[in-house]
């Protein structure tokens, strides 16, 4: 029973679009394995299906990735075999592909260029159009993914030289890509022009540390230099580190739900703290709609500092009404309802001495299918509550994300196909009420650089119309079927 259980939370039924990935690029750091380890667990918020790593030293790469979270997937004896000074390393939920072992990332590829392995986090919107010429011209495909569509283009170049040949293949996809790349000598890192994901660069020793948020920097302790730029393309060698913009410049379209949810409250993405844009969203929440209550509580974790940020503006304490166990994966991004709604009851319980009698505010940072805060109100009611209002730090999700972040299709999403009246009604709250798409903005210090498509459905570049009606579909993009055995 355990064992089935646990297998439904790790695969992803595939029609379910997901990927939000972890990355980190690691070049002259003895132990290098050791280190991309460390930080891929940091990142394991990122990206719970599969986890690998590939290592580098003067004679060749070497990989190993398996299906299931960091600890899982790597032991002491796996890392011994991981040798080299240089490392990427992966989490992955899946988006273009569905949850197999072949899937996993790093990927790697022999070809003219020599060996070379490639990580990356995001999602290419033109991938449907590109493995579909790329097919007819006749290439064969290891995965599903579409980040081998990039090694792909690479082979294609008529450029001789392996660099030359990863911008011209990054300059024929569009979309979101954080990504970095190895081989025996070098580490690249890029970012897409509209610098949807995040990527940090920092330094450790005498080496070179790339990172999708800071908190892998900190755990490998190594020490934050800056961001990666949207559109930089960043060459490390023994020799130094070559920063180029060698793609069209672009408006900067900076995903906003990263700080509304995936990244780590302790880390910095987009040269911005998590933990204070989150704290201000819950004081814009509590000016825009205050209510009489006794207490504010969160829906831990990603909530819980705009609970903070709500009771610090409004003076009603927090109190933690709710708690979490963390043995359960995030109910938002595993693969069935039936199991989704299974964890809600196994991820939260209330504390009756706390809430009883009492008129509370719910913070949470979104609703999405809604199923969740039903069981939790539900729970909260049991519990003696008095009265609940629930706030979200977030506007309404009504669309979709096409850039690789776990966002349902439109028709699951029930602020898309229902009003916050209805909303409400279902939920069988005493209030509701979601922070303006103005007040988010103005708390993330929003200057015109950020993606908010997933509220407004105003998405800052072309989608192809494919990839839209098989989102709408529950289509995964490239359908799979079968189980793989670790290689």
């Amino acid at each position: 029973m355990f064992a089935l259980i646990k297998k439904l939370l790790q695969r992803n039924k595939k029609y379910y679009p997901k990927e939000e990935c972890g990355i980190v690029g690691i070049f002259n750091v003895e132990e290098a394995a050791n280190f991309a380890y460390l930080g891929i667990y940091a990142l394991q918020h990122r990206g719970q299906e599969s986890a690998g790593i590939v290592t580098a030293n003067e004679f060749s790469l070497h990989r190993y990735a398996g299906m299931g979270k960091v600890t899982e997937v790597f032991k002491e004896s796996k890392l011994k075999q991981l040798i080299g000074n240089s490392a990427i390393a992966h989490n992955r939920y899946s988006t273009t592909g569905a949850s197999f072992l072949r899937n996993a990332q790093p990927i790697r590829m022999e070809s003219r260029f020599g060996s070379i392995a490639l990580a990356h986090n995001g999602n290419l919107s033109n991938a449907w159009s590109i493995r579909q010429q790329l097919e007819n011209e006749g290439s064969i495909f290891q995965s599903t993914i579409d980040t081998e569509i990039i090694f792909h283009l690479m082979a294609k170049s008529k450029e001789k030289d392996l660099s030359q040949a990863l911008m011209n293949a990054l300059s024929m996809v569009k979309g979101a890509y954080s990504l970095v790349m190895l081989t025996k000598d070098t580490l690249y890192a890029a970012r897409d022009p509209n610098g949807f994901r995040p990527l940090v660069i920092g330094k450790k020793d005498d080496g070179i540390v790339f990172a999708s948020e800071t908190c892998a920097l900190d755990i490998m302790d190594a020490e934050y230099v800056r961001d990666v730029e949207p559109g930089e393309f960043i060459k490390v060698t023994k020799s130094g580190v070559e920063s180029l913009f060698p793609f069209p410049k672009s408006k900067n379209n900076m995903c906003i739900f990263e700080y509304i949810y995936f990244a780590r409250p302790d880390s910095l993405i987009f040269k911005k703290s998590v933990y204070d844009i989150r704290y201000k969203l819950g004081q814009v929440l509590s000016r825009e709609f205050a209510v009489e209550a006794d207490m504010v509580i969160s829906v831990p974790d990603s909530s819980t500092i705009a609970a903070l940020g709500y009771s610090a503006e409004s003076g009603i304490p927090y109190h933690m009404g709710l708690i979490r166990s963390h043995y359960i994966g995030r109910t938002f991004i595993e693969p069935s309802q039936k199991i989704r709604d299974f964890g809600a009851k196994l991820k939260y319980n209330s504390i009756t001495s706390v809430v009883k009698g009492k008129r509370i505010i719910v913070v949470d940072d979104s609703i999405m299918r809604g199923t969740t805060q039903r069981k939790i109100i539900k729970m909260l009611r049991k519990a003696g509550a008095k009265e609940i209002h629930i706030r979200i730090s977030s506007p309404p999700t009504m669309f979709p994300c096409y850039f690789g972040i776990d966002i349902p299709t439109k028709r699951e999403l029930i602020a898309a196909t229902h009003t916050i009246e209805e909303i409400h009604k279902y939920l069988q709250v005493d209030s509701l009420a979601y922070i303006s798409h103005e007040g988010m903005l103005a708390a993330a210090g929003d200057e015109g650089d950020h993606c908010s498509a997933c509220f407004t459905g105003n998405y800052p570049i072309n989608v192809e119309d494919n990839q839209k009606s098989e989102y709408q579909n529950q289509k995964m993009l490239f359908d799979e079927y079968g189980i793989e055995e670790n290689s």
